[in-house]
């Protein structure tokens, strides 16, 4: 399940609709790339269907349940920003495999057809073929249904196979509920997980084109240079004391002349990537136009014979006669050069390894596809022996590295917390599904989480969550089959792989705010081992309404108890996390608050607010994020649960983390410089500053004296722009640290020390380089 809901526009409208429709329709008819405007126009074509389904009242976006004749659990179709097109994601046309199996089982080619056979004893059987073999995949959740369902049926759950295949039932003709047959069993996600599998490599590969620049470079050196010198050594045939056409050319002179020009029109025409030899203020253009007029009989006039004369001294001077040693080095380094393989070439080499192995898969040993070129391959491809396969190369086809997920970050085939956020999904399906009993049942809830993560997310208003794949019929249907121990803190339980995956995301990317799509999936591992602890999304600033749902408290409160006490992080931000405690006990002993159906914490709300400064009433975006930006900085953003009862301990300390955000804070300020749009680079420096305020909180008094003294020493390492940024912030951090405390409006010192935020509604002081 993406990001989107958490990047969209409050404005639910067509107005936001009609926008994306016109950057796709501009795209479609402007973009040099076909491929591209076939893309466009696909985007055009649902943009169109979510502007006629919203004026229609088919859609109602903002909804949890937006297509109007579609229940929550159908997969929708999902544009960009969270907006239904009004298509279900297993709708559409029928699939090939849905034909070819209508065409085995003798039934119509229609998906209501395929549905009854599979009620029948013939069609209960193909499934349970299906579920023993894992021979299957699940690309939508919906394509699990029916193996659900036979399930169901094999183990004498009839009643809820039958509740379940009524449910359906309406949707039978509409939506694909049959699984798509696969050639073997998914691989074990527990033990490894890939970026990309070699289908998806073999298509980066395929789209690499031939480098025009590299490819005209190559060109020069292998056939305009070395025509070039035959040129020069032509003309210097014609030399007396340095000067060319001192005398008469001779007839054999003429003739190899006339050959000469003869080839140069041979070699313009199967050579069009270099066009300085057409220049005719070029040596070669030079030398090549008097070599026509003196063939063709007629004499050259003063200006061409002193430009010919210049060229050849030119060409002299600078690389020497040809044939003495410099020349004759300097040429045959060139010639080595251009007789490289291309990158293009070893990517074609690259397809050959790859085409040998299995294409659904990641790949567990990359190294033989790295190799240098073998000598059966050169006899083949005609590429030179022992050639390297080049880095940009060996990138590509490491990201369909399959690996555990550590060893992956450990490689930098996974660079950032976005892209682990990618691959969590596969390790989660895994965890989570080892609590069903029955290993067949356990396959193919894997199969369908992995599936289920892929549905992409609603934009949704008024505290509206997003489907869980809980509230699935399928899913809830077989409920009963999970059992509690997996959530046992024992070597493999979830609590285990939850607190891996919280230290790996801590310590892999410090300084970096956790991305929704791998908050979610810790919150699913939590729920899954009663952690009892909550775990918050990053809010949409452009979509946000005020309120707070109850887990925003519960988090805080798991903060204070971490924190509370007088830690830096505490004195810092100002809280006074003895009072969030407080607050928390009256909500919970209070009568349950709403709005617009959705539960509240309005306590939490209005401490955000104040701590804002945002007056009651007011709406803006900037308003909304300093409100969120105190529910980050009350909650720590989900650092404190990973740290308290998630227990993380990441191997390389608190102290080498503050250090590492602290270097992220610096990279992060670098690019204000000059940056006309600072504002979103302010944020994420201020949400890094935050991770260090944290990691510092948990350090010995003693050790967060050396780190905070040490601070300048890495500001030193940056331009001197960075420093002056930074220095209230660093003296406000120092004032901190010894006690001191900042002034109600978050400055002391006259505004020579600030405390740092991300957000501000009135103009960051950090946009500026002298704050003094």
């Amino acid at each position: 399940m993406n990001d989107n809901a958490e990047q969209q526009h409050l404005i639910a409208a067509p107005s936001y609709a009609a926008a994306q429709l016109a950057r796709a329709f501009t795209t479609r008819l402007t973009h040099e790339d076909a491929d591209t405007r076939r893309r466009a126009e696909v985007r055009g074509r649902r943009w169109r269907q979510v502007l006629a389904g919203m004026a229609t009242g088919r859609l109602t976006i903002g909804s949890r349940t937006p297509v109007a004749d579609l229940p929550a659990w159908a997969t929708p179709e999902v544009v960009r920003g969270g907006f239904a097109t009004g298509t279900a994601s297993a709708g559409g046309p029928l699939q090939p495999y849905e034909i070819e199996a209508a065409r085995s089982f003798g039934v119509p080619a229609e998906r209501r057809a395929l549905f009854a056979h599979c009620l029948t004893e013939p069609g209960l059987a193909w499934l349970w073929a299906l579920l023993d073999s894992g021979h299957y995949e699940i690309g939508v959740p919906e394509e699990a249904a029916l193996l659900t369902m036979a399930w169901l049926v094999r183990h004498e759950e009839v009643d809820a196979a039958l509740d379940l295949a009524a449910e359906l039932e309406p949707f039978a003709g509409r939506l694909r509920f049959l699984p798509r047959p696969a050639e073997g069993p998914a691989p074990d996600a527990a033990a490894a997980v890939h970026r990309y599998t070699v289908s998806d490599t073999v298509d980066t590969l395929i789209r690499r084109r031939p480098n025009a620049a590299v490819e005209t470079q190559r060109e020069a050196l292998a056939v305009w240079q070395p025509f070039g010198d035959e040129l020069l050594v032509h003309w210097l045939r014609t030399a007396r004391d340095g000067r060319v056409l001192e005398a008469a050319p001779d007839d054999d002179w003429l003739a190899d002349g006339a050959t000469l020009l003869e080839r140069y029109r041979r070699l313009a025409a199967e050579h069009t990537r270099c066009t300085k030899h057409r220049n005719a203020k070029s040596n070669l253009g030079v030398l090549r136009g008097a070599l026509e007029e003196v063939v063709a009989g007629r004499p050259l006039d003063a200006r061409r014979l002193g430009l010919l004369r210049h060229a050849v001294e030119s060409m002299v001077r600078r690389r020497g006669l040809p044939g003495s040693a410099a020349h004759t080095a300097l040429r045959r380094g060139q010639a080595a050069q251009a007789a490289l393989p291309s990158h293009h070439a070893l990517a074609q080499l690259m397809l050959r390894r790859l085409a040998v192995l299995p294409q659904d898969t990641g790949v567990t040993d990359v190294a033989p596809l790295l190799r240098a070129v073998t000598e059966e391959e050169g006899r083949e491809t005609g590429l030179p022996v022992g050639a390297a396969v080049p880095p940009v190369i060996g990138r590509v086809v490491e990201s369909a590295l399959s690996a555990p997920i550590g060893t992956l970050v450990e490689r930098g085939v996974v660079p950032s917390a976005e892209v682990l956020a990618e691959l969590v999904p596969q390790l989660v399906a895994a965890t989570t599904a080892r609590s069903y009993r029955d290993e067949a049942l356990r396959a193919l809830m894997t199969a369908h989480y992995r599936a289920f993560r892929n549905r992409r997310s609603l934009l949704l208003l008024n505290l509206e969550r997003q489907v869980r794949v809980e509230e699935l019929p399928w899913v809830r249907a077989v409920s009963g089959q999970r059992s509690a121990v997996v959530g046992r803190a024992d070597g493999g339980g979830t609590l285990t792989v939850l607190r891996q995956l919280g230290e790996l995301a801590v310590q892999a990317f410090p300084g970096t705010l956790l991305p929704n799509p791998l908050v979610r999936e810790l919150g699913e591992l939590g729920r899954g081992c009663d952690l009892g602890a909550p775990f918050v999304e990053e809010l949409a600033a452009d979509i946000f309404m005020g309120a707070f749902s109850p887990k925003f408290l519960t988090a805080a409160r798991i903060a204070g108890d971490l924190l509370g006490g007088g830690s830096l992080y505490e004195r810092y931000y100002g809280i006074d996390y003895a009072a969030i405690r407080d607050l928390a006990i009256a909500e919970a002993g209070a009568a349950p608050a709403r709005s617009s159906g959705a539960r509240t914490s309005p306590g939490f709300a209005l401490l955000c607010a104040e701590r804002a400064g945002t007056p009651s009433g007011f709406w803006s975006v900037a308003a909304n994020g300093t409100v969120i930006e105190q529910a980050q900085i009350l909650t720590t953003h989900n650092l404190a649960t990973l740290v308290g009862p998630v227990g993380i301990a990441p191997r390389p300390g608190w102290a080498d983390l503050a250090r590492r955000c602290f270097v992220t804070v610096c990279r992060l300020t670098a690019r204000v410089h000059h940056n006309p749009r600072p504002l979103g680079t302010l944020k994420d420096a201020a949400y890094a500053w935050r991770q260090m305020l944290f990691h510092l909180s948990l350090c010995a008094p003693g050790e967060q004296r050396r780190i905070t003294a040490g601070l300048h020493e890495e500001t030193a390492r940056h331009p001197a722009h960075v420093g002056d940024r930074l220095a209230p912030a660093l003296a406000g951090l120092a004032l901190i640290a010894e006690g001191g405390a900042f002034d109600a409006d978050g400055t002391a010192d006259d505004g020579r020390a600030r405390r740092l935020l991300g957000w501000s509604t009135d103009g960051h002081w950090m946009r500026n380089e002298s704050h003094t």
